[in-house]
């Protein structure tokens, strides 16, 4: 009886929009004036990132940007994730890096753990996979069609003016169509995001899946390889992807 009379006091509330209001606020330099209470909140998440983000992992000779066709970091990337693959027990023939994943550029210097965060902020993992070569040709058409994207030193890409392929090798040869070539790259860039759409026909996928498989930890990897055998990362632009009128 009671549980009925509760029932018949329920009521279906329905809310409608009645009007809306708005205003533009400007975000300017009032904001930049030192709250002390927000301030103290901070403090200790303060003090624990930056304990996790400012180790130095190694050193720079020069500032490295990201930028098309190619550029110095563009280039390291793929280059990183070659050197890398003795570590997996592969021997990648080269390797691709999406410069819509790069976030951000590499200082002058002393580079710190929150300065490869800030370059490769996404959960993406390193992965290796086979293309046979008239597959790894539809890739170098789509990465021309994009107007270059990372690629490893073992590539030279000529592409015209209009985004077509005039001439591509690998390893100083032209692509054999027969022949399967092992490529390392990234997970999200395997499954054939950024058009480089070619990784979906993609065979024998390697995926680790740990957290030292991140695309970041294995560029944290490799500065602190470099450091500790006292050199100092250089990367340049070397005629990777050359652009002709």
């Amino acid at each position: 009886m009671a549980a009925a009379l509760l029932c018949t006091g329920c009521r279906t509330v329905q809310y409608h929009v009645t009007g809306v209001e708005r205003t533009r606020v400007a975000v300017d330099s009032r904001y930049d004036v030192p709250n002390a209470e927000v301030e103290q909140f901070m403090a200790p998440y303060r003090v624990r990132v930056d304990s996790q983000m400012k180790p130095v992992v190694g050193r720079t000779d020069a500032y490295l940007d990201a930028y098309r066709p190619e550029s110095p970091l563009s280039n390291l990337l793929p280059d990183i994730f070659v050197w890398a693959g003795e570590q997996y027990g592969e021997h990648p023939d080269f390797g691709v890096y999406n410069i819509g994943g790069i976030r951000a550029a590499l200082p002058k210097g002393d580079v710190t753990i929150g300065d490869v965060v800030s370059v490769a902020p996404f959960e993406n993992k390193i992965v290796f996979v086979t293309l046979t070569g008239s597959k790894v040709s539809e890739l170098m058409s789509q990465i021309a069609s994009r107007g270059g994207e990372g690629l490893s030193r073992e590539v030279r890409l000529v592409i015209t003016a209009d985004k077509k392929v005039k001439s591509v090798t690998v390893g100083g040869q032209p692509i054999d169509p027969d022949r399967e070539y092992r490529i390392a790259t990234i997970d999200y860039v395997a499954q054939g995001n950024d058009d480089m759409v070619a990784f979906k026909s993609a065979t024998n996928v390697k995926t680790p899946g740990h957290d030292e498989d991140l695309n970041r930890e294995v560029i944290i990897r490799y500065f602190q390889e470099k450091m500790k055998n006292g050199e100092v990362v250089s990367a340049t632009t070397d005629g990777r992807i050359i652009v002709e009128e």
